[in-house]
Protein backbone atom coordinates (compact mmCIF):
# COMPACT_ATOMS: atom_id res chain seq x y z
CA UNK A 1 0.00 0.00 0.00
CA UNK A 2 1.40 3.78 -0.93
CA UNK A 3 0.23 5.08 2.61
CA UNK A 4 -0.98 3.94 6.06
CA UNK A 5 -3.17 6.23 7.58
CA UNK A 6 -6.36 7.50 5.89
CA UNK A 7 -7.31 11.24 6.46
CA UNK A 8 -9.63 10.28 8.23
CA UNK A 9 -7.49 8.40 11.19
CA UNK A 10 -4.91 11.26 10.92
CA UNK A 11 -7.94 13.40 11.81
CA UNK A 12 -8.80 10.91 14.77
CA UNK A 13 -5.22 10.76 15.63
CA UNK A 14 -4.47 14.70 15.52
CA UNK A 15 -7.93 14.84 17.71
CA UNK A 16 -6.55 12.64 20.35
CA UNK A 17 -2.90 14.19 20.30
CA UNK A 18 -1.22 11.76 18.96
CA UNK A 19 -0.27 13.38 15.93
CA UNK A 20 1.01 17.19 16.19
CA UNK A 21 3.04 17.68 13.34
CA UNK A 22 2.88 16.32 9.52
CA UNK A 23 5.39 16.78 6.80
CA UNK A 24 4.53 18.47 3.36
CA UNK A 25 6.76 17.47 0.97
CA UNK A 26 8.07 16.99 -2.72
CA UNK A 27 10.48 15.51 -4.58
CA UNK A 28 13.33 17.27 -5.73
CA UNK A 29 15.64 17.17 -8.83
CA UNK A 30 18.08 14.85 -6.08
CA UNK A 31 14.88 12.45 -5.25
CA UNK A 32 15.15 14.71 -1.51
CA UNK A 33 12.18 15.57 0.23
CA UNK A 34 11.77 19.01 0.55
CA UNK A 35 8.36 20.72 2.55
CA UNK A 36 7.25 22.06 5.17
CA UNK A 37 6.14 21.18 8.53
CA UNK A 38 2.66 21.71 9.48
CA UNK A 39 0.99 21.79 13.02
CA UNK A 40 -1.65 18.95 12.41
CA UNK A 41 -4.20 20.54 13.69
CA UNK A 42 -4.04 23.12 10.63
CA UNK A 43 -3.34 20.30 7.92
CA UNK A 44 -6.71 18.90 8.90
CA UNK A 45 -8.80 21.81 9.22
CA UNK A 46 -7.27 23.07 5.26
CA UNK A 47 -4.04 22.68 4.86
CA UNK A 48 -4.53 19.07 3.34
CA UNK A 49 -6.00 21.06 0.74
CA UNK A 50 -2.47 22.46 -0.95
CA UNK A 51 0.96 24.91 0.02
CA UNK A 52 2.97 26.67 -1.73
CA UNK A 53 6.44 26.44 -2.42
CA UNK A 54 9.26 28.29 -4.38
CA UNK A 55 9.51 27.37 -7.74
CA UNK A 56 13.45 27.13 -7.23
CA UNK A 57 13.01 23.50 -5.44
CA UNK A 58 13.02 22.00 -8.90
CA UNK A 59 15.75 24.27 -10.22
CA UNK A 60 19.01 23.83 -7.63
CA UNK A 61 21.70 21.35 -7.29
CA UNK A 62 22.54 19.65 -4.39
CA UNK A 63 23.87 22.81 -2.09
CA UNK A 64 20.54 24.21 -3.01
CA UNK A 65 22.42 26.88 -5.35
CA UNK A 66 19.80 29.03 -7.56
CA UNK A 67 21.57 27.52 -10.85
CA UNK A 68 21.00 30.16 -13.66
CA UNK A 69 20.05 28.92 -17.22
CA UNK A 70 16.94 27.44 -16.35
CA UNK A 71 14.00 28.16 -18.76
CA UNK A 72 11.52 27.12 -16.21
CA UNK A 73 12.52 29.67 -13.72
CA UNK A 74 15.52 32.40 -12.74
CA UNK A 75 16.00 35.80 -10.85
CA UNK A 76 14.55 37.11 -14.49
CA UNK A 77 11.29 35.46 -13.66
CA UNK A 78 11.38 36.43 -9.90
CA UNK A 79 11.16 32.64 -8.50
CA UNK A 80 7.76 32.46 -8.56
CA UNK A 81 5.46 29.82 -6.56
CA UNK A 82 4.78 25.96 -7.58
CA UNK A 83 1.49 24.49 -5.75
CA UNK A 84 2.18 21.80 -3.43
CA UNK A 85 -1.08 19.37 -3.66
CA UNK A 86 -0.83 16.59 -1.06
CA UNK A 87 -1.63 13.13 -2.54
CA UNK A 88 -3.69 11.39 0.76
CA UNK A 89 -2.95 8.23 -0.43
CA UNK A 90 0.82 8.61 0.90
CA UNK A 91 -0.04 9.36 4.04
CA UNK A 92 1.50 7.71 6.71
CA UNK A 93 3.00 7.94 10.39
CA UNK A 94 6.60 8.28 10.85
CA UNK A 95 7.95 6.08 14.27
CA UNK A 96 10.92 7.43 14.13
CA UNK A 97 10.08 11.30 14.70
CA UNK A 98 7.82 11.63 17.67
CA UNK A 99 3.89 12.42 16.67
CA UNK A 100 4.44 12.84 13.24
CA UNK A 101 3.00 12.24 10.16
CA UNK A 102 4.05 12.80 6.78
CA UNK A 103 2.38 13.00 2.69
CA UNK A 104 3.88 13.32 -0.57
CA UNK A 105 2.63 16.38 -2.47
CA UNK A 106 2.20 16.40 -6.43
CA UNK A 107 3.74 20.10 -8.07
CA UNK A 108 1.62 21.91 -9.55
CA UNK A 109 1.71 25.24 -11.69
CA UNK A 110 0.52 28.29 -9.27
CA UNK A 111 -1.84 29.18 -12.76
CA UNK A 112 -3.34 26.78 -14.73
CA UNK A 113 -3.10 23.91 -11.63
CA UNK A 114 -1.28 21.58 -14.73
CA UNK A 115 1.25 19.61 -13.01
CA UNK A 116 4.77 20.57 -13.66
CA UNK A 117 5.92 18.69 -16.10
CA UNK A 118 9.72 18.40 -14.65
CA UNK A 119 8.70 17.90 -10.95
CA UNK A 120 10.15 13.62 -11.00
CA UNK A 121 6.75 12.53 -9.77
CA UNK A 122 4.79 13.67 -12.79
CA UNK A 123 7.25 12.52 -14.68
CA UNK A 124 7.21 9.13 -13.80
CA UNK A 125 3.58 9.01 -13.57
CA UNK A 126 3.51 9.97 -17.36
CA UNK A 127 5.18 6.70 -18.16
CA UNK A 128 2.87 4.48 -15.54
CA UNK A 129 0.13 5.94 -17.31
CA UNK A 130 1.87 4.90 -21.35
CA UNK A 131 2.33 1.42 -19.45
CA UNK A 132 -1.52 1.37 -18.11
CA UNK A 133 -2.65 2.39 -22.15
CA UNK A 134 -0.80 -0.74 -23.35
CA UNK A 135 -2.74 -2.36 -20.42
CA UNK A 136 0.56 -2.85 -18.37
CA UNK A 137 1.18 -2.66 -15.31
CA UNK A 138 5.12 -1.77 -14.75
CA UNK A 139 6.20 -3.47 -10.92
CA UNK A 140 9.59 -2.29 -9.37
CA UNK A 141 11.77 -2.86 -6.32
CA UNK A 142 15.06 -1.41 -5.92
CA UNK A 143 18.12 -2.74 -3.52
CA UNK A 144 19.29 0.24 -1.89
CA UNK A 145 22.87 0.25 -0.69
CA UNK A 146 25.05 2.62 1.64
CA UNK A 147 27.75 3.51 4.15
CA UNK A 148 27.19 3.72 7.85
CA UNK A 149 29.93 5.77 9.82
CA UNK A 150 31.12 5.71 12.78
CA UNK A 151 30.66 9.43 13.65
CA UNK A 152 27.77 11.77 13.59
CA UNK A 153 26.96 14.00 10.43
CA UNK A 154 27.95 17.23 12.21
CA UNK A 155 31.26 15.65 13.29
CA UNK A 156 32.38 14.67 10.24
CA UNK A 157 31.33 17.86 8.52
CA UNK A 158 33.53 19.77 11.28
CA UNK A 159 36.14 17.71 10.40
CA UNK A 160 35.99 18.35 6.88
CA UNK A 161 35.02 15.03 6.20
CA UNK A 162 38.90 13.54 6.50
CA UNK A 163 38.25 10.67 8.61
CA UNK A 164 35.63 8.54 7.72
CA UNK A 165 36.10 5.79 9.10
CA UNK A 166 33.37 3.21 8.69
CA UNK A 167 31.57 1.59 11.53
CA UNK A 168 32.19 -1.77 10.68
CA UNK A 169 36.04 -2.50 10.10
CA UNK A 170 36.27 -5.01 7.71
CA UNK A 171 33.83 -6.88 5.13
CA UNK A 172 30.79 -7.86 6.33
CA UNK A 173 28.90 -9.05 3.17
CA UNK A 174 26.40 -11.79 4.80
CA UNK A 175 27.92 -11.45 7.79
CA UNK A 176 25.54 -12.41 10.94
CA UNK A 177 28.35 -11.47 13.41
CA UNK A 178 29.61 -8.90 11.85
CA UNK A 179 25.88 -7.07 11.16
CA UNK A 180 25.12 -7.68 14.77
CA UNK A 181 27.76 -5.14 15.88
CA UNK A 182 26.09 -2.75 13.79
CA UNK A 183 22.14 -4.25 14.66
CA UNK A 184 21.38 -1.28 16.94
CA UNK A 185 21.36 1.35 13.86
CA UNK A 186 20.06 -1.21 11.74
CA UNK A 187 17.36 -2.64 13.77
CA UNK A 188 15.88 0.80 14.06
CA UNK A 189 15.94 1.16 10.68
CA UNK A 190 14.32 -1.77 9.52
CA UNK A 191 11.48 -1.53 12.36
CA UNK A 192 11.26 2.66 11.95
CA UNK A 193 10.58 1.88 8.05
CA UNK A 194 8.26 -0.82 8.39
CA UNK A 195 6.34 1.15 10.83
CA UNK A 196 6.09 3.44 8.39
CA UNK A 197 4.03 1.11 6.13
CA UNK A 198 7.23 0.32 3.90
CA UNK A 199 7.35 -3.36 3.29
CA UNK A 200 10.80 -4.20 4.13
CA UNK A 201 12.16 -7.15 3.91
CA UNK A 202 16.12 -7.49 4.98
CA UNK A 203 18.94 -5.88 5.56
CA UNK A 204 22.91 -7.37 4.98
CA UNK A 205 26.25 -6.16 4.82
CA UNK A 206 27.29 -5.47 1.68
CA UNK A 207 30.94 -6.15 0.18
CA UNK A 208 33.05 -3.46 1.42
CA UNK A 209 33.72 -2.11 4.98
CA UNK A 210 30.50 -0.38 6.66
CA UNK A 211 28.35 -1.14 3.38
CA UNK A 212 24.54 -2.02 3.90
CA UNK A 213 22.07 -2.78 1.81
CA UNK A 214 18.49 -2.62 1.97
CA UNK A 215 15.71 -4.29 0.16
CA UNK A 216 12.09 -3.35 0.19
CA UNK A 217 9.77 -6.12 -1.44
CA UNK A 218 8.09 -4.67 -4.95
CA UNK A 219 5.00 -2.58 -5.51
CA UNK A 220 4.17 -0.27 -8.67
CA UNK A 221 6.60 1.86 -10.04
CA UNK A 222 5.32 4.87 -8.33
CA UNK A 223 4.78 3.46 -4.58
CA UNK A 224 8.94 1.93 -4.91
CA UNK A 225 9.78 5.35 -5.98
CA UNK A 226 8.34 7.27 -3.36
CA UNK A 227 9.11 4.38 -0.63
CA UNK A 228 12.79 4.70 -2.22
CA UNK A 229 13.06 8.51 -1.81
CA UNK A 230 11.49 7.89 2.14
CA UNK A 231 13.71 5.11 3.17
CA UNK A 232 16.94 7.31 2.38
CA UNK A 233 15.25 10.27 4.46
CA UNK A 234 14.53 7.75 7.36
CA UNK A 235 18.20 5.90 7.09
CA UNK A 236 20.07 9.26 7.22
CA UNK A 237 17.36 10.50 10.37
CA UNK A 238 17.85 7.27 12.20
CA UNK A 239 21.22 6.84 11.97
CA UNK A 240 21.48 10.89 13.14
CA UNK A 241 19.54 9.61 16.05
CA UNK A 242 21.84 6.97 17.06
CA UNK A 243 24.97 9.46 16.46
CA UNK A 244 25.96 7.94 13.31
CA UNK A 245 26.45 8.96 9.84
CA UNK A 246 25.34 7.42 6.41
CA UNK A 247 26.15 8.37 2.60
CA UNK A 248 24.36 7.60 -0.37
CA UNK A 249 27.25 8.59 -2.77
CA UNK A 250 27.93 6.40 -5.37
CA UNK A 251 31.41 6.50 -4.37
CA UNK A 252 32.89 8.01 -1.37
CA UNK A 253 36.42 7.01 -1.34
CA UNK A 254 38.80 6.02 -4.41
CA UNK A 255 39.80 2.41 -2.54
CA UNK A 256 36.44 1.79 -1.62
CA UNK A 257 34.03 0.11 -3.72
CA UNK A 258 30.75 2.05 -4.54
CA UNK A 259 27.14 2.20 -3.32
CA UNK A 260 24.67 1.07 -5.78
CA UNK A 261 20.85 0.84 -6.14
CA UNK A 262 19.90 -2.23 -8.23
CA UNK A 263 16.29 -2.07 -10.09
CA UNK A 264 14.23 -4.79 -10.86
CA UNK A 265 11.64 -3.94 -13.20
CA UNK A 266 8.61 -6.61 -14.55
CA UNK A 267 5.68 -5.88 -15.94
CA UNK A 268 2.11 -7.27 -15.38
CA UNK A 269 -1.63 -7.05 -16.53
CA UNK A 270 -4.04 -5.17 -14.92
CA UNK A 271 -5.01 -8.74 -13.47
CA UNK A 272 -1.88 -9.74 -11.70
CA UNK A 273 -0.58 -11.97 -14.23
CA UNK A 274 3.07 -11.70 -15.08
CA UNK A 275 3.26 -10.07 -18.81
CA UNK A 276 7.18 -11.07 -19.00
CA UNK A 277 6.47 -15.19 -18.34
CA UNK A 278 6.24 -17.26 -20.97
CA UNK A 279 7.35 -20.89 -19.27
CA UNK A 280 7.44 -22.24 -23.31
CA UNK A 281 9.87 -19.99 -24.29
CA UNK A 282 13.73 -20.19 -23.63
CA UNK A 283 14.50 -19.01 -19.95
CA UNK A 284 10.80 -18.33 -19.39
CA UNK A 285 11.40 -15.00 -20.83
CA UNK A 286 8.11 -13.91 -23.23
CA UNK A 287 8.30 -11.94 -26.40
CA UNK A 288 7.39 -8.75 -24.71
CA UNK A 289 10.10 -9.26 -21.83
CA UNK A 290 12.23 -9.70 -24.91
CA UNK A 291 11.38 -6.45 -26.46
CA UNK A 292 11.51 -4.62 -23.26
CA UNK A 293 14.68 -5.70 -22.70
CA UNK A 294 15.93 -4.81 -26.33
CA UNK A 295 14.37 -1.89 -25.29
CA UNK A 296 16.59 -0.80 -22.26
CA UNK A 297 19.66 -1.96 -24.33
CA UNK A 298 19.28 0.11 -27.57
CA UNK A 299 18.75 3.17 -25.19
CA UNK A 300 21.32 2.75 -22.45
CA UNK A 301 23.64 5.03 -23.33
CA UNK A 302 20.47 8.03 -23.21
CA UNK A 303 19.28 7.16 -19.83
CA UNK A 304 22.28 6.61 -17.90
CA UNK A 305 22.40 10.32 -16.91
CA UNK A 306 19.17 9.37 -14.90
CA UNK A 307 21.30 6.57 -13.12
CA UNK A 308 24.30 8.51 -12.93
CA UNK A 309 23.63 11.91 -12.25
CA UNK A 310 26.44 13.42 -10.80
CA UNK A 311 30.67 13.32 -12.21
CA UNK A 312 31.21 11.44 -9.26
CA UNK A 313 28.86 8.71 -9.99
CA UNK A 314 31.21 7.74 -13.03
CA UNK A 315 34.03 6.84 -11.01
CA UNK A 316 32.04 3.43 -8.99
CA UNK A 317 32.19 1.75 -13.00
CA UNK A 318 35.46 0.24 -11.93
CA UNK A 319 36.54 -3.54 -12.93
CA UNK A 320 36.05 -6.14 -10.26
CA UNK A 321 34.17 -4.24 -7.76
CA UNK A 322 30.63 -5.43 -8.81
CA UNK A 323 29.83 -2.08 -10.78
CA UNK A 324 29.78 -2.56 -14.53
CA UNK A 325 31.17 -1.46 -17.32
CA UNK A 326 29.03 -2.94 -20.07
CA UNK A 327 25.55 -2.34 -21.13
CA UNK A 328 24.72 -5.86 -21.92
CA UNK A 329 22.25 -8.50 -20.69
CA UNK A 330 22.77 -11.71 -19.11
CA UNK A 331 21.74 -14.65 -16.86
CA UNK A 332 22.15 -14.10 -13.51
CA UNK A 333 25.41 -12.27 -14.20
CA UNK A 334 26.72 -9.65 -12.13
CA UNK A 335 29.40 -8.10 -14.18
CA UNK A 336 26.56 -7.44 -17.05
CA UNK A 337 24.65 -4.21 -16.67
CA UNK A 338 21.54 -6.04 -17.19
CA UNK A 339 20.73 -9.20 -15.52
CA UNK A 340 17.99 -11.39 -15.79
CA UNK A 341 16.34 -12.80 -12.77
CA UNK A 342 14.58 -15.71 -11.76
CA UNK A 343 14.09 -17.07 -14.89
CA UNK A 344 11.71 -20.01 -15.99
CA UNK A 345 9.47 -18.68 -12.97
CA UNK A 346 6.58 -15.80 -12.44
CA UNK A 347 9.26 -13.98 -10.68
CA UNK A 348 11.56 -13.31 -14.17
CA UNK A 349 12.25 -9.98 -14.24
CA UNK A 350 14.81 -7.34 -16.08
CA UNK A 351 17.71 -6.10 -12.77
CA UNK A 352 19.26 -2.93 -14.20
CA UNK A 353 22.57 -2.85 -12.46
CA UNK A 354 23.56 0.72 -13.69
CA UNK A 355 22.38 3.31 -11.19
CA UNK A 356 24.68 3.92 -7.68
CA UNK A 357 22.64 5.09 -4.82
CA UNK A 358 22.53 8.79 -5.41
CA UNK A 359 19.76 8.68 -8.06
CA UNK A 360 16.89 10.07 -8.31
CA UNK A 361 14.56 7.20 -8.26
CA UNK A 362 11.78 8.62 -9.91
CA UNK A 363 13.75 9.75 -12.54
CA UNK A 364 15.57 6.63 -13.06
CA UNK A 365 12.50 4.68 -13.28
CA UNK A 366 10.86 6.89 -15.78
CA UNK A 367 14.14 6.40 -17.77
CA UNK A 368 13.90 2.70 -17.91
CA UNK A 369 10.31 2.44 -18.63
CA UNK A 370 10.58 5.16 -20.71
CA UNK A 371 13.32 2.92 -22.81
CA UNK A 372 11.51 -0.67 -22.20
CA UNK A 373 8.22 0.83 -23.63
CA UNK A 374 9.94 1.90 -26.84
CA UNK A 375 11.50 -1.43 -27.39
CA UNK A 376 7.69 -2.91 -27.04
CA UNK A 377 5.99 -0.80 -29.33
CA UNK A 378 8.85 -1.14 -31.76
CA UNK A 379 8.89 -4.61 -31.52
CA UNK A 380 12.98 -4.33 -30.82
CA UNK A 381 14.67 -7.57 -31.48
CA UNK A 382 16.96 -8.62 -28.61
CA UNK A 383 20.46 -9.42 -28.88
CA UNK A 384 22.49 -12.23 -27.87
CA UNK A 385 22.87 -12.63 -23.98
CA UNK A 386 26.91 -12.22 -23.07
CA UNK A 387 28.05 -14.61 -21.14
CA UNK A 388 31.28 -15.02 -18.42
CA UNK A 389 33.43 -12.33 -17.30
CA UNK A 390 31.76 -9.35 -19.52
CA UNK A 391 34.42 -6.65 -17.53
CA UNK A 392 36.87 -8.60 -20.31
CA UNK A 393 34.43 -8.78 -23.00
CA UNK A 394 35.86 -7.26 -26.53
CA UNK A 395 33.72 -4.72 -28.42
CA UNK A 396 30.32 -4.74 -26.85
CA UNK A 397 28.71 -1.93 -25.58
CA UNK A 398 29.96 0.04 -23.19
CA UNK A 399 28.37 2.48 -20.53
CA UNK A 400 29.01 5.88 -20.35
CA UNK A 401 32.39 6.65 -18.71
CA UNK A 402 31.48 10.27 -17.88
CA UNK A 403 28.71 12.33 -17.20
CA UNK A 404 29.87 14.98 -19.87
CA UNK A 405 29.07 11.61 -21.99
CA UNK A 406 25.72 10.56 -20.41
CA UNK A 407 24.27 14.40 -20.49
CA UNK A 408 25.35 14.59 -24.46
CA UNK A 409 23.49 11.46 -25.12
CA UNK A 410 20.41 12.61 -23.07
CA UNK A 411 20.25 15.69 -24.89
CA UNK A 412 20.21 14.07 -28.20
CA UNK A 413 17.82 11.58 -27.39
CA UNK A 414 14.81 11.31 -29.44
CA UNK A 415 13.39 8.68 -27.70
CA UNK A 416 13.70 10.88 -24.24
CA UNK A 417 12.33 14.00 -26.27
CA UNK A 418 9.23 12.39 -27.20
CA UNK A 419 8.64 10.20 -23.85
CA UNK A 420 9.16 13.07 -21.56
CA UNK A 421 8.86 16.00 -23.21
CA UNK A 422 11.68 18.48 -25.13
CA UNK A 423 11.83 21.21 -21.67
CA UNK A 424 11.66 18.00 -19.46
CA UNK A 425 15.09 16.82 -21.05
CA UNK A 426 16.44 20.35 -21.55
CA UNK A 427 15.96 20.88 -17.49
CA UNK A 428 18.13 17.53 -16.39
CA UNK A 429 20.51 18.43 -19.52
CA UNK A 430 21.28 21.98 -17.70
CA UNK A 431 21.37 20.02 -14.69
CA UNK A 432 24.16 17.71 -15.88
CA UNK A 433 25.82 20.65 -17.48
CA UNK A 434 25.72 22.42 -14.02
CA UNK A 435 27.32 19.37 -12.55
CA UNK A 436 30.26 19.13 -14.92
CA UNK A 437 30.98 23.06 -14.77
CA UNK A 438 31.38 22.61 -10.94
CA UNK A 439 33.01 19.72 -11.52
CA UNK A 440 35.58 21.39 -14.20
CA UNK A 441 35.61 25.06 -11.81
CA UNK A 442 36.74 23.81 -8.42
CA UNK A 443 40.54 22.69 -7.09
CA UNK A 444 40.49 19.51 -5.62
CA UNK A 445 42.08 17.89 -2.82
CA UNK A 446 43.75 15.62 -4.63
CA UNK A 447 45.18 18.02 -7.03
CA UNK A 448 46.91 20.19 -4.47
CA UNK A 449 48.51 16.97 -2.85
CA UNK A 450 49.67 15.71 -6.69
CA UNK A 451 50.82 19.24 -7.78
CA UNK A 452 51.48 21.48 -4.73
CA UNK A 453 55.35 21.00 -4.07
CA UNK A 454 55.93 18.74 -7.64
CA UNK A 455 54.11 21.41 -10.05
Amino acid sequence: MPGNMSFSELRAAVSAGSIDTVLVCLIDMQGRLQGKRFHAVHFVEGGHEETHCCNYLLATDLEMCTVQGYAATSWAKGYGDYVMKPDLTTLRRLPWLPGTAMVLCDVLDHHTHAEVPHSPRAILKRQVARAEAMGLRPMMATELEFFLFEKGFDALSDEGYRELRPLARYNIDYSIFGTSKEEAVMRAIRNGLFGAGIPVENSKGEAEAGQEEINIRYAPALETADMHALVKMGVKDIAHQHGRAVTFMAKYATDRAGSSSHIHQSLWTAEGAPVFLDPAAPHGMSQTMRHYLAGLLAHAGDITAFLAPYVNSYKRFCVGLFAPTKAVWSLDNRTAGFRVCGEGTKAVRVECRIGGADLNPHLAMAALLAAGLDGIERRLELEPAVTGDIYQAGAVREIPKTLREAAARMAGSAMLRAAFGAEVIDHYHRAALWEIEEQDRVVTDWEVRRGFERA
